[in-house]
């Protein structure tokens, strides 16, 4: 069985070739390392190895171990953020990445208080069903709309890509979100700047840097097969 060591460093090896495949470096690409059913000692041994940046999929298991993670940590929440947990999200997280409506937007400005929460828009470019996220052709407007809200600064689109074996259907679904991307670095708008294009995983993430992501976001590849 290989060690978190030996998958960060084949890790690493790969998001380099990946980038400089899309003219970039590999330091370009901020690694999460998605830490969904693993343990708070596990996590720790990932931020031992030069990890600084960890995704959760659920607000109440962030809660039950986030306590033995030090504060310098960028924690991101990625999975879908109910309304009743938003204060607790608030609480726990320095980005949301799975913001998809207005009215969620809505309810972190609510409860921010003097806070800012850096949030990502959530775009679901396969048209699964089973997948949260606005729709591409309206992404846009939910962006200028989102964008008059305080304490919440929009950086950048999220997207999961289609699970599926298919490649070509894979680079298309990351395409998408990298064009929306481009637009809306075109709002004029202080509270919308396009800064992170959040697409791959541990199964897709070659093909997400390719097409231009700068995060992606690793949980299998890191930690191996979870339940």
């Amino acid at each position: 069985m290989t060690s978190i060591l030996q998958n960060l460093e084949w890790l690493r090896e790969k998001i380099d070739r990946a980038a400089e495949k899309s003219g970039r470096k590999g330091s370009e690409i901020t690694l999460v390392a998605v830490t969904k059913n693993v343990t708070g000692e596990r996590i720790l041994e990932v931020l031992k190895h030069g990890v600084t940046e960890i995704g959760e999929n659920r607000v109440q298991e962030a809660e039950d171990k986030f306590e033995q993670i030090p504060k310098e940590v960028k924690r991101h929440l990625i999975g879908r953020l109910q309304t009743n947990k938003v204060n607790k999200a608030i609480r726990l997280f320095d980005m949301i990445q799975s913001v998809d409506s207005f009215k969620l937007a809505q309810q972190i400005v609510r409860r921010c208080e003097q806070k800012a929460l850096p949030i990502l828009v959530e775009v679901n470019t396969s048209g699964e069903k089973s997948k949260s996220g606005v729709a591409p052709d309206e992404t846009l407007d939910l962006l200028r709309q989102m964008a008059v809200l305080e304490r919440v600064p929009i950086q950048g689109l999220m997207t999961i890509g289609p699970l599926t074996e298919n490649r070509n259907l894979i680079r298309e679904s990351f395409r998408i979100l990298r064009g929306l991307f481009q637009e809306a670095e075109n709002i004029d708008s202080p509270s919308c700047r396009m800064k992170f294009l959040s697409m791959g995983m541990s199964s897709d993430f070659e093909i997400a840097i390719e097409e231009g992501s700068n995060m992606i976001r690793i949980g299998t590849a890191i930690f191996g097969a979870r339940n």
